[in-house]
Parts: structure tokens; C-alpha cells; sequence
């Protein structure tokens, strides 16, 4: 039950997609549960909870470490996208039948921003630098509620498939920005009640969460998505994670050590610029992609990414927190 309970998300996520080829119908645009508004609603949620959960007077204990934001912040938003890019160019050669949602999402996964709860608590069993750890990821996540779906229209400008970004701008100002203001403004007042209720924060913000991800695969299921595509997709897509996690949590670790940072920030920087959100990742893609049918071949790549990254990361912040003791 312990171990159930440490994974319930994971195998939520499962749950979400396997109940969507089952009954996919009450969660396809215009189905009974009312996608459209849910989900706009469960966005305004959950980033009004980040910002009324997000410590600030923490954050401002990391904030003067200036080679560690740089390090961070370079590679989530610099050369993550770049090498999506490049993923992007090699996609015709590796894998010459790829639906182009997937290699949609690939892109999209390399310009997300951090993880904010994960990367602290592994920073924290590692021995490393807390403090520095939040702060990043907090700075990440607003940053990417504005950069992502910037860099997402100037990326996909270079393969031809670019939308207007202005409208889009605007809707996520009124569902992301606003709703964690008004949640950051309210932290003051709430602190002591909502820090006392964490794991129901969490509970609410995952459950939007997997009805985003189930309403997307409905769609898929409804629009016959799969059946055009066949089942390897899912494998191919999950070699394709793995690498990607391998490759960049190579270079970055080889970074941190070519800039002498020490040890602390040195695992503080690993686990913030490796990291891809999946809980901003799923509403940002929903208001980005939402009008594409095909939006759940583009959650493939980070759905994938997020267990790679807990189960690799779980490990190398456990052996660290050894050497450390």
C-alpha cells in the first residue's frame, strides 16, 4: 500500500488512458462531462493552488546564486530547445513513419519548464542546495507559463506548422498568470492553512491533471487517431524519451563540472535543468494544442519523460544522500 501510494499518480495516469479507450465518449469535445469547460477550469485551479502553495520567503534565500540560476535557466529555456531542434532535423532518419504530433511533442518537451516539488525533494535527499533548488524551479515555471508558448510558436515557425501567438498569449494570461497571482497575493493570509493541507493540494492539482490527459486521449480515440497509426508508436516514442533524458543528463552533469560548481549547487543544478513539468506541462499543452485532435501523440513525449526522470533521478539522489551521510 506504501509503495501504491508513492506512485498513485503515476498509475493514474495509466488508469486516465486505459478508461479513455474504454469510454472515450464523456470526455471527447462536446461529450457529456463538458471538456471545454473542465478543462479550463481545472488550468485556472491548478495554477491558482501553485501560487497559493509556492513558499516566496524560501525562494529569496536562493535567489543570489547567480552562476547556479544561469546554469539552470540556460539550459531549460537555451539548450534543451536546441537540441529539441536538433531531435527535430534527426526525426526523418530515425524514425522515418513518425506522426507529426510526436514529433510536435519532442519539441514541446524541450521547451517546458522544471519541476518545482520533485526537483526539491531529490535536491533535499541528495545533500544539495535546497534553497538554490527552488528558487529555479519556482523562476522556471513562471517564466515557461510565458516562454513556452513563445518558443513553441518559433520553433514550430522552423517546421512550418506555427499558429498565432497573440490570441494564445492572451488566454493563458487570463487562465495561468492571473490565477497564480491571485494565489500569490493570498499566500500571506493563507500559509499556515494551506501548508497544513498539502498533500489535498496535491491531490486536486493531479486529479485536473489526469481528466486533461484522459480528455485528450478521448479525442485521440474518437478520431481514430491510434488505429492510423499503429501500437509501435508508443514504443519508438518511449525509446526516444529515454535517449533524450540520457543525452541531456550527460551534458548537463559535464557542464556543472566543466564551471567548478561545488556540490551542493552541482546537484541542485542537475535535478532542476534536467527535470520536465508534466503538471504545467498538461495544461499549457492543452491551451496551446487544445483545438488539434491529435493533442494526446503530443502528451506522449512528456508522459514518457516524467516516470524516466522520477525513477532515474529517485536513484542518483539516494546514492548521493549516502555519500553525502
Amino acid at each position: 500500500m506504501k509503495r501504491l501510494r508513492a506512485n498513485a499518480f503515476l498509475l493514474g495516469l495509466v488508469a486516465a488512458t486505459a478508461l479513455a479507450f474504454v469510454f472515450p465518449a464523456p470526455g471527447a469535445r462536446g461529450g457529456w462531462l463538458q471538456p471545454e469547460i473542465l478543462t479550463n477550469v481545472g488550468i485556472a485551479l491548478i495554477l491558482f493552488l501553485q501560487g497559493l502553495s509556492l513558499p516566496f520567503e524560501k525562494v529569496r534565500e536562493g535567489a543570489a546564486n547567480w552562476r547556479l540560476h544561469l546554469i539552470v535557466q540556460v539550459f531549460t529555456f537555451g539548450v534543451f530547445p536546441v537540441v529539441g531542434l536538433a531531435l527535430n532535423a534527426l526525426m526523418p532518419a530515425l524514425w522515418p513513419t513518425q506522426p507529426d504530433a510526436v514529433r510536435d511533442g519532442f519539441l514541446y518537451l524541450c521547451v517546458l519548464p522544471s519541476t518545482v516539488s520533485s526537483s526539491v525533494v531529490f535536491t533535499a535527499v541528495a545533500r544539495g542546495n535546497t534553497a538554490g533548488a527552488l528558487f529555479n524551479a519556482a523562476f522556471s515555471n513562471v517564466l515557461g507559463v510565458l516562454l513556452t508558448p513563445v518558443l513553441v510558436h518559433l520553433l514550430m515557425r522552423t517546421t512550418g506548422e506555427s499558429a498565432p501567438v497573440g490570441p494564445l498569449l492572451l488566454k493563458i494570461t487570463a487562465l495561468t498568470l492571473a490565477p497564480f497571482a491571485l494565489g500569490a497575493v493570498l499566500r500571506p493570509r493563507a500559509a499556515v492553512w494551506i501548508d497544513a493541507r498539502k498533500a489535498w493540494v496535491a491531490r486536486v492539482s493531479n486529479g485536473a491533471i489526469l481528466f486533461m490527459v484522459y480528455a485528450a486521449f478521448c479525442d485521440s480515440v474518437v478520431d481514430r487517431v491510434w488505429q492510423r497509426h499503429g501500437a509501435d508508436v508508443t514504443a519508438k516514442t518511449l525509446a526516444l524519451a529515454v535517449g533524450l533524458f540520457a543525452f541531456m543528463s550527460l551534458l548537463i552533469a559535464a557542464s556543472c563540472r566543466a564551471l567548478r560548481l561545488n556540490r551542493e549547487d552541482f546537484i541542485a543544478g542537475y535535478f532542476c535543468a534536467v527535470k520536465k513539468t508534466l503538471a504545467m506541462g498538461v495544461p499549457l499543452a492543452v491551451l496551446i494544442f487544445g483545438a488539434r485532435g491529435d493533442l494526446s501523440l503530443i502528451l506522449l513525449p512528456i508522459m514518457f519523460y516524467h516516470p524516466v526522470q522520477l525513477l532515474v533521478n529517485g536513484v542518483l539522489a539516494n546514492r548521493w544522500g549516502r555519500a553525502a551521510d
